[in-house]
Parts: C-alpha cells; sequence; structure tokens
C-alpha cells in the first residue's frame, strides 16, 4: 500500500484554528527559516497546560492520530500521556507529526525566547530560529541530524551575510 505525502501546511491549520501553543521545532522549522532541505515528520514542542493540551487532543483527534509503534499495536495519544511523555511520535491522516514536551533539555517556555513569528499564507506561527534548530540537532546527534548539518550551518551562514 502506498503512503500519501504527509501535509504539513493541513496539520499546521489544524493546530492553528484550534488555538493550541506549539512552536515549531525540527525539519520544518528549518525549512520555514529558509534551508533547502526536506523532512518526514512535523515536529513541534507543546505548551502543557491542561487547556492547551485539551486543545492539542482535540486535533489529534480529528486527525485520527496513534502512536508510531513497531510492534503494530494500535494506541492513541491521551492527555495523560501528552502530559507526562516527552516525545509522542504520531502516525496521523495527514502524515507524522511528533508532538514533543520539551527538546535538548527546554520546553515551550524556554524556547520562546528563540523562535520567530512566520507567516505561512494565513497562519502566523511561532518557529524556531535556525541557530537554535542547529543547537538542537547538534545535541541530539543523531545519523539523520549530523547528515543535515552541514546544509544547515550553511543557510545560516548566508543568512548572516
Amino acid at each position: 500500500m502506498r503512503q500519501q505525502k504527509p501535509r504539513y501546511f493541513q496539520l499546521l491549520q489544524l493546530l492553528s484554528s484550534h488555538d493550541v501553543d506549539f512552536i515549531v521545532v525540527g525539519g520544518v522549522a528549518a525549512i520555514l527559516e529558509g534551508a533547502p532541505i526536506t523532512t518526514l515528520d512535523l515536529d513541534i514542542v507543546y505548551e502543557r497546560s491542561g487547556e492547551n493540551l485539551e486543545r492539542l487532543m482535540e486535533v489529534l483527534r480529528t486527525v485520527k492520530a496513534s502512536y508510531r509503534d513497531p510492534a503494530g499495536r494500535h494506541i492513541v495519544p491521551t492527555v495523560d500521556r501528552l502530559a507526562t511523555n516527552r516525545m509522542n511520535l504520531l502516525k496521523t491522516d495527514l502524515g507524522p507529526l511528533d508532538v514533543i514536551a520539551s527538546i535538548s533539555g527546554a520546553d515551550y517556555e524556554d524556547l520562546l525566547e528563540s523562535t520567530r513569528t512566520r507567516q505561512v499564507a494565513e497562519l502566523r506561527l511561532q518557529v524556531l530560529e535556525l541557530a537554535k534548530v542547529i543547537e538542537t540537532k547538534e545535541l541530539a546527534n543523531r545519523d539523520k541530524d549530523r547528515a543535515v548539518l552541514p546544509v544547515l550551518r550553511k543557510t545560516l551562514e548566508l543568512k548572516a551575510q
């Protein structure tokens, strides 16, 4: 069975229309900051108040989110899981979505000072600045992050000129 292409913009529209407080991080943040890369999922860091978790859960129900489970089990997110798990690696009707409580030891509030507001069509998004994306990828030190770091660093260098 052939998978559909991820529809990140539609995920972002849903999150925004439900007033979820979140920051776009990872590859999509790098792309919105001008990096010429591709990514396989949308990563967000979310604010963990009860009200925001309820709004986020409504979006996750809408897109039929479930955890990407190697054993093939169907495990759905809950408010309790979102409140306690640091990483929620989900599959949705619109593509992979990583719902993250904190990255590199920084949560939503910590990261706000390293964001920019980006206008994407009708959406106003909080996007992690490219320098901070680079820092988080360096700290993660995974193969996929190390592979993209030269492109991200060069993009940051060109933006500074």
